[in-house]
């Protein structure tokens, strides 16, 4: 297990490098001059640009950056000079990182919970409804469906505030708004694979022992059927935890999202890229980290990283 470990640490520090370079070199693509603002002449552009060494050939920037990055230096937003990118980060990313949990923690409980109803329901009426349910909401884009919320609850019957995240009831719209899609999978996946665990011979068993259905659901089945949801929830923890862009900027909540947008509209080099290796990071953590865990609960994946070990 510990070999592995290592493995795929070293593969996620590969592909966060390759991801820094591609990111890097795409920037510097972009037309235009991040200080070119309004009547600014060309004489201060390129006098700005060379105090920030953008006038370097890009071989030599980009080992600037490197080793400033090594050293944990983002550097300073070109967009606001007085303000470093550790310091936007800081400020943003509870905001992103607490919309993400909430989303997260309500797909994986409603979507857990639709899937064992339409896994264990006897009502036809009930699983038709369950998966029309879920292909509707897996099928509408989350900023559609942020817009369609924000004019119906918010806008027409002034149920839920529009904008930011000052109350509990401010997290709602954009929640269900997020929440959507990945409940529909979370239910879609837990229903098909719960109800091939039914059908298994250790619930049978487990059944002629006189153990109730809920007991055997959530002491026996559920752990074998969540295995291959576990898969499936990691990538989604990854892009919820790092922000929904257009969403956030529809709800006008203060994330790292709206802070990406901005910088890719005022081509802020350094928050662009300082915004992409934070991301970057915790994506490749929490793969891994669900990819441990996924590896924990399956007694076979274990088995094979031990023997891998010695």
């Amino acid at each position: 297990m510990l070999r592995y470990t290592w493995k795929r640490l070293l593969t996620g520090l590969l592909a966060l490098f390759v991801l820094v370079c591609v990111t890097f070199f795409l920037v510097r693509l972009m037309p235009g001059s991040p200080f070119q603002r309004g009547a600014v002449s060309e004489q201060v552009v390129e006098a700005i640009e060379q105090e920030y060494g953008l006038d370097r050939p890009l071989t030599e920037q980009f080992a600037v950056y490197l080793g400033n990055l090594l050293r944990g230096d983002l550097g300073v937003s070109y967009e606001d000079p007085g303000t470093r990118v550790t310091d936007i980060i800081a400020r943003t990313w509870p905001v992103t990182a607490t919309l993400g949990i909430l989303v997260l923690a309500a797909a994986i409980l409603v979507g857990t919970a639709l899937g064992i109803l339409m896994a264990v329901s006897r009502r036809k009426a009930v699983r038709e409804v369950i998966s029309a349910g879920g292909m509707l909401a897996a099928g509408i884009p989350s900023f559609a469906a942020a817009i369609l919320l924000l004019l119906v609850f918010s806008v027409r019957l002034k149920w839920f505030p529009a904008s930011g995240l000052l109350s509990p009831a401010h997290y709602v719209l954009p929640v269900t708004a997020l929440a959507l899609y990945p409940t529909a999978v979370i239910a879609r996946m837990t229903g098909n694979t719960l109800a091939a665990e039914m059908e298994k011979e250790y619930v049978l068993f487990a059944r002629a022992k006189g153990l109730g259905t809920g007991r055997i659901i959530f002491t026996h089945a559920l752990k074998n059927a969540w295995r291959p949801v576990l898969n499936y929830v990691g990538p989604a923890s990854a892009y919820l935890l790092t922000g929904s862009f257009v969403v956030e900027s529809i709800f006008t909540i203060p994330g790292m999202g709206r802070e990406f947008v901005g910088s890719i509209t005022n081509r802020d080099y350094t928050l662009i890229m300082g915004l992409t290796v934070f991301m970057g990071t915790v994506v490749i953590l929490v793969n891994l980290i669900t990819d441990l865990l996924g590896a924990y609960l399956d007694p076979a994946s274990r088995r094979a990283y031990r023997r891998a070990d010695r």
